[in-house]
């Protein structure tokens, strides 16, 4: 998808243009970076044990650097621009799952809320800029008004993949499928001679959850349908493609923008006769997804984020509840224990009270304090350890379903409740 606009004269210095020219590389390396933004920051939060909190704050900072490098820049440089859509695409999604992970919020809500940050974004920089054309980068407004933009849709793309796992159940190899389909269906309007604006963007969006979905898949264990490479191997193959790519395009200056502009037919896919009947189609393709995820939804089916990450593994056969019951008393702290089975009780209460909200709110205090006491607890007794962890998920996936069900939510509850003493 291409894009051009007159410049219109805003008096702010400018540049030659600081993004990329839209070519099948762009998507390529733009799904590549989705995906390493997903497996990188799960390799560091969960695998490496740095906490969600705090490996948001680390990618923040190395967002203001690396955007404060690109944004010092007259020209598009290759390694600068996509190393910070590297950065930025962690950093808006670690943004969205403190949202649900450490705040509760529901995904509608931040999908709400982001989409309507979004179009804010896009509002403001029209009536500034009087273009939302990536062709038309040529100054520092214009490059922060895309930078804001950019980040928003990763954190949007992030609520809206993740909230449609939690509607459907789907598996990692099934969710590659709806967004994948729903990209060629954009690109398809396109080409028929939509606005190329709003397909872009559209298309922008939908990146995120496929390579997100790509990134689970391949790490996931084969065990639950994925391909079992591990968060940090698929990490790494990502990061070699995205370097090989990068370095090609350095070269190649394939996709300079100025070296398009004369070779570039204006208005080849740009059929005003077309725009409204094109919008309409867009609108059905958007009605019918969402009666898709509706139906989904109603199928009986466990939220897909519980089982988000790659599971432990254990030496061993793995343990009853009986047995699990006893090895949680005798090796872990009963400091510990007790404070996960205080909050296991007040999650029930507030369901049983009718209090929803607060019902979310609090199993996250119950998701922290045993990410935060992996580390610990895991090496007194593994088969233990995960045999909680395994009946975690459940309470977590049912407190937070987008339609509660407050008999699955206690048995669930009190089945931990169990195993806790």
């Amino acid at each position: 998808m291409t894009q051009h606009a007159t410049i219109a004269g805003t008096g702010a210095r400018q540049m030659l243009n600081k993004v990329p020219e839209v070519t099948i590389w762009f998507w390529v390396i733009k799904i590549l970076c989705t995906t390493v933004g997903e497996s990188f920051a799960d390799w560091i939060n969960m695998t490496l044990g740095v906490g969600l909190v705090n490996t948001a704050i680390l990618f923040t900072v190395i967002f203001a650097v690396v955007l404060a490098i690109q944004m010092t820049l007259r020209r598009y440089v290759p390694v600068a621009y996509w190393l910070t859509v590297v950065v930025v695409s962690v950093t808006g999604t670690l943004y969205t799952d403190i949202l649900t992970d450490q705040l509760g919020v529901p995904l509608w809500i931040s999908t709400t809320v982001f989409s309507v940050l979004l179009a804010a974004v896009f509002g403001v920089w029209y009536l500034r800029e009087r273009t939302l054309s990536i062709h038309s980068i040529v100054t520092l407004p214009r490059e922060a008004f895309y930078w804001l933009a950019v980040l928003v849709t990763f954190a949007l793309g992030t609520a809206t993949g993740d909230w449609t796992l939690e509607l459907t159940g789907w598996g990692p190899s099934k969710a590659v499928i709806l967004p994948a389909a729903l990209i060629a269906i954009v690109t398809l309007i396109w080409r028929l001679g939509a606005n190329e604006v709003l397909t872009f963007w559209l298309a922008y969006i939908l990146t995120r959850p496929l390579g997100a979905n790509i990134g689970d898949w391949l790490a996931t264990p084969s065990s639950e349908k994925g391909l079992g490479l591990g968060t940090l191997v698929t990490s790494i193959i990502f990061l070699g493609a995205i370097l090989a790519t990068v370095v090609y395009l350095s070269i190649s200056r394939a996709d300079v923008i100025e070296q398009h502009e004369e070779a570039r037919p204006t208005g080849r896919y740009v059929r005003p006769h077309r725009q409204r009947p094109l919008l309409a189609a867009l609108g059905v393709v958007a009605v019918a997804t969402v009666a898709l995820l509706a139906w989904a939804n109603a199928q009986p089916h466990q939220s897909a984020l519980a089982d988000e990450g790659p599971a432990p593994s254990c030496s061993g056969s793995p343990i009853g509840q009986a047995e699990a019951t006893k090895q949680v008393a005798a090796k872990f702290p009963a400091a510990s224990v007790q404070n996960y089975r205080t909050i296991a009780q007040d999650t029930l209460k507030l369901v049983d009270s009718g209090d929803q909200a607060g019902a979310a709110k609090r199993v996250t205090d119950l998701e922290t304090a045993w990410d935060d006491d992996q580390g610990s607890l895991q090496p007194k007794d593994c088969q233990a350890w995960a045999f909680v962890d395994q009946q975690i998920d459940p309470v977590l996936s049912a407190v937070r379903a987008s339609s509660p069900d407050t008999g699955t939510e206690d048995k669930a509850i009190q089945a931990l409740l169990v195993t806790l003493g």
